[in-house]
């Protein structure tokens, strides 16, 4: 198998496991603040141990250090506002919301890249645009979730950027340590800021939500961010962030399953569903046409 090959089989595993990680957060009790911090804690135990396992490590300046756990807050607050999303709304509109990450990508690429907006990806990233605008005016009382969807969005846009940077010198065990350290220490600081502040406990999770935390740290999370660091290596932010349009996909299936969420959606939002699926197809015809 091809190293691009290989990658894009990388990316499309990691999509699958992005998928899971709406409905899993439904389900546990917590806030989305509160849920991510547990949750990066988890992992950060688990890449810690792995990551004082690895043989000669690479030395990293502290330049490099400190922009990798720069990028791990900007992944905490994506986390933060993508399930406070879910619980303002539902799982399927929170989904839904990530693929406007194409559009912003798009958008943000030229300052990245030095390199001009690309009209084909334009045009397919408009098309995900159309769809998320029929999604959102179908339903008043879901707008809220529909606004915090997409700035989460928008910082899953900026933080696929500067990953794309770390990943062509430094070894993706080494990122996702010092990103979840970044990312944990943040939102840390800021519960226990707040609960000082507002003379309230941190709460604690049930039973239930340590088992649904552990899978969503070890699976979710460590394992899904390994893929999805390695495939960078071969694969464009722009082809990172259509695929990841696929993760609605997975999810609401999850969500109609479990959830009866079905129930709660107008035919507007299969229609915006629909665009967004059909701006996937494109781009994954344009990368298999012109793999480099």
């Amino acid at each position: 198998m091809s190293s691009f090959k290989k990658s894009l089989s990388q990316l499309h595993l990691f999509v699958f496991l992005a998928g899971l990680t709406g409905p899993i957060g439904n389900l546990i009790q917590l806030n989305g603040l509160h849920l991510v911090m547990y949750r990066m804690g988890i992992t950060l135990l688990v890449t810690l141990a792995m990551y004082y396992l690895i043989k000669n490590k690479m030395p990293l300046k502290n330049k490099t250090k400190w922009q990798i756990i720069g990028v791990g807050v900007l992944i905490s607050i994506h986390w933060v506002l993508f399930y406070t999303s879910i619980k303002l709304s539902n799982v399927s509109i929170g989904l839904v919301c990530l693929s406007s990450v194409a559009i912003f990508t798009v958008l943000l690429d030229p300052f990245f890249t030095g390199l001009k907006i690309k009209w084909q990806e334009l045009i397919i990233a408009l098309i995900s645009l159309v769809g998320i605008l029929f999604i959102f005016q179908f339903d008043v009382q879901f707008r809220k979730g529909i606004i915090v969807g997409l700035l989460s969005s928008f910082i899953a846009a900026l933080f696929t950027q500067f990953n794309k940077k770390l990943t062509v010198n430094t070894p993706p065990q080494t990122i996702q340590t010092f990103q979840m350290m970044g990312g944990f220490v943040f939102l840390t600081l800021i519960v226990v800021i707040y609960a000082f502040t507002t003379q309230m406990t941190i709460p604690l999770p049930t039973k239930l939500d340590w088992g649904w935390l552990l899978i969503l740290a070890l699976a979710c999370t460590v394992w899904s961010n390994y893929l999805m660091l390695s495939a960078l290596k071969n694969i464009s932010p722009f082809t990172m962030n259509v695929t990841l349009n696929l993760e609605p996909v997975y999810g609401i299936v999850i969500s109609f399953l479990v959830f009866k969420e079905h129930k709660q959606l107008g035919n507007s939002f299969y229609i915006g569903f629909f665009l967004i699926a059909i701006s996937v197809i494109i781009q994954m015809f344009r990368v298999i046409k012109t793999p480099k």
